[in-house]
């Protein structure tokens, strides 16, 4: 690989929620030991994990559309951002769902800790990621989200067709993907190691991580809702084969708008 440029790291996203320890005990609401658990753990990952705001139902009063139209300015936490993407997954259609795993948003978060980096691992295997063409990582580091895509991971890594590669869809690209880079390939050797899959560190070390141009966010933070988006249309749009050769596809430039992103933000925050 080409010599890295320096990365000032003095350039952090502000998309940061509270980080008050207190902040999780504000609720009286009594859990059961199982969420208290969970609610522990999350005290260990990034700051924005904090702000997780649990799904309710949607109230049956009725609203005008001026109140029920979101707004871009207001950040998703973990939580959040999990509801939407289960709401946003379940009306893809089936057939482009069959082409893709997800992981759950927390999990690359955990795994930049030594301590629960084994444990990660054994959840990602259980996924049997090399089964499908695509997979998600939703990445939030630092308070600001990302999405990671790892793309024909199954196929040989000495494939000409269907070459294996990563694409990291970054709304303050300039800002984080250098950062990332180095935490991802650990990320990528320790799952191709923990699978057993063939191939030396430096094979595995040189699969491409492609970074397409895409819209940047406009504020501090909206990073949540152009990684939904980001999801939305390359699971609508991504070829079965993704071949190299023919990157970005439909990432170029114009592969979406403001305007789109504030329609689709409206209908996915109405569903929710």
């Amino acid at each position: 690989m080409g010599k890295k440029k320096q990365v000032d790291d003095s350039i952090i996203p502000i998309d940061i929620a509270p980080s008050d320890p207190g902040y999780l005990r504000a609720s009286r609401k009594k859990i059961t030991k199982q969420e208290a658990q969970r609610l522990r753990s999350l005290k260990l990952t990034a700051p924005c994990f904090l702000d997780n705001i649990p799904c309710r139902a949607r109230s049956k009063r009725r609203v005008t559309r001026k109140k029920s139209t979101p707004k871009l300015k207001n950040k998703l936490g973990s939580g959040s951002f999990e509801c939407y993407l289960e709401t946003l997954w379940s009306r893809l259609p089936a057939d482009k769902r069959d082409l893709f795993t997800r992981l759950d948003c927390q999990w690359f978060a955990w795994y930049r800790k030594a301590s629960y980096r084994e444990k990660v691992l054994s959840w990602v295997k259980r996924k049997e990621i090399f089964s499908t063409k695509y997979v998600l990582v939703p990445i939030v580091c630092w308070g600001h989200w990302s999405l990671l895509i790892f793309c024909h991971f199954g196929e040989s890594l000495q494939s000409k067709t269907r070459t294996p590669c990563m694409l990291l869809l970054d709304s303050l690209q300039m800002s984080n993907a250098l950062r990332l880079e180095a935490d991802i390939r650990r990320f990528m050797f320790d799952i191709y190691k923990a699978e057993g899959r063939p191939g030396n560190k430096q094979m595995i070390y040189q699969v491409p991580l492609l970074v397409p141009k895409v819209p940047q966010q406009r504020n501090g933070k909206e990073c949540g809702n152009f990684v939904l988006y980001f999801i939305n249309l390359f699971v609508k749009s991504a070829p079965e084969n993704f071949n190299i050769d023919n990157y970005p596809y439909f990432m170029k430039n114009d592969w979406f708008n403001a305007e789109a992103v504030e329609r689709f933000c409206e209908r996915l925050h109405a569903l929710a």
